[in-house]
């Protein structure tokens, strides 16, 4: 009787075990809650910043220096991008006219959603936009704030404590979804489509990645023509462990992967990737390079091209104090504009 009594429990709590396993399982491997919130797109892009904080001891990646207008920003509203900027994810809108249509509407460029996590004064940041924006839209609860710069329309909305969405679509239904979403954030199955379906190739705990429609045929990708004969989907991520050491003694591995009509394109991409990589290779050993940076040569070591049916795949090393060095080269970092300036100019890039 007691053993009756016991197997009902036993079960039970067999049943909330696995339960509790499973939705762990769907929360590590779904997309980061800022790129869960983005809208439909044709790509997707997120940062974390954070890893270059923890990496490099807590210290800042590279000096940088303020303008008078960017340091006013961050006195009127207390946020400084490179001091409290955690994450940052972006979907890209191609116009709608480009080859296999886009998201972006009746632009004639790409327009871009964000949103951004850190540390944010709700109430600074809200008195500032309120001071800048045109117009002010109440949208369940949220104030969404319509910002006007070169001509295009960019909206802000504040959805949290640690969260501020923006958009510059011409349709103010994107930014819509982005405050709707948020209220149901927690769900490991939210997010657009073409995020769902290949976030599972990101590396697991990618600090950065990168995934895109990619078409020969399109204005501004006619460059990627000599590598991809046909569209396709780029999917780029990063790994790194800094294992708690110092930056410096890291190493970024990079994946590429290019996600082909068919193995037989995926195969041509990979066949071009290596005559490039030969050429390089080739020209490197008949110049000779004596006094080549050991860091630098063993990133072009590490370079790796193959296929896996209709994929092709690049694979490499980066050590991180390549990163550093050509920080450093570049000199002090200057922030010469201000946020919402920034973001109106992406487009442009």
């Amino acid at each position: 009787m007691r053993f009756k009594r016991t197997l009902p429990i036993l079960l039970a709590v067999v049943i909330i075990a696995a339960a509790l396993d499973l939705a762990v399982t769907l929360r590590k491997h779904a997309p980061p809650e800022p790129a869960r919130l983005l809208p439909t797109a044709d790509g997707f892009l997120y940062a974390n910043y954070s890893w270059i904080r923890r990496a490099n001891n807590g210290k800042p990646f590279y000096p940088v220096t303020h303008d008078p207008e960017y340091q006013q920003f961050i006195q009127e509203t207390g946020f400084d991008f490179e001091r409290d900027l955690d994450a940052v994810a972006f979907a890209i809108h191609y116009p709608k006219n480009w080859p296999g249509g886009g998201t972006g509407g009746t632009a004639p460029e790409p327009r871009f959603s964000e949103v951004f996590t850190g540390r944010f004064d709700a109430d600074k940041c809200g008195a500032y936009l309120r001071k800048t924006a045109t117009s002010i839209e109440n949208y369940d609860s949220v104030d969404i704030f319509t910002i006007s710069i070169y001509g295009r329309t960019v909206r802000i909305a504040i959805l949290g404590v640690d969260t501020v969405a923006a958009s510059n679509h011409e349709d103010p239904s994107v930014i819509h979804g982005m405050v709707d979403r948020s209220r149901r954030l927690a769900s490991p199955f939210g997010g657009p489509a073409f995020l769902r379906r290949y976030y599972k190739v990101v590396q697991l705990g990618s600090p950065v990645w990168l995934m895109a429609r990619v078409d020969p045929a399109a204005p501004g990708f006619e460059g990627w023509s000599t590598v991809f004969p046909k569209p396709a989907d780029l999917i780029i991520s990063a790994s790194y462990n800094p294992l708690h050491l110092p930056l410096r003694s890291g190493v970024l591995h990079l994946r590429a992967e290019a996600f082909a009509l068919n193995d037989e394109d995926a195969q041509t991409i990979t066949d071009k990737l290596n005559v490039f990589l030969a050429m390089f290779h080739s020209a490197e050993a008949s110049v000779g390079s004596p006094g080549t940076d050991a860091d630098v040569k063993a990133f072009f070591d590490s370079l790796q091209v193959r296929q896996q049916s209709n994929r092709a795949v690049l694979l490499a090393a980066v050590p991180t104090e390549v990163i550093r060095k050509l920080a450093d080269s570049s000199g002090q970092v200057s922030f010469e504009a201000t946020p919402a300036s920034r973001q109106a100019q992406k487009p442009k890039h």
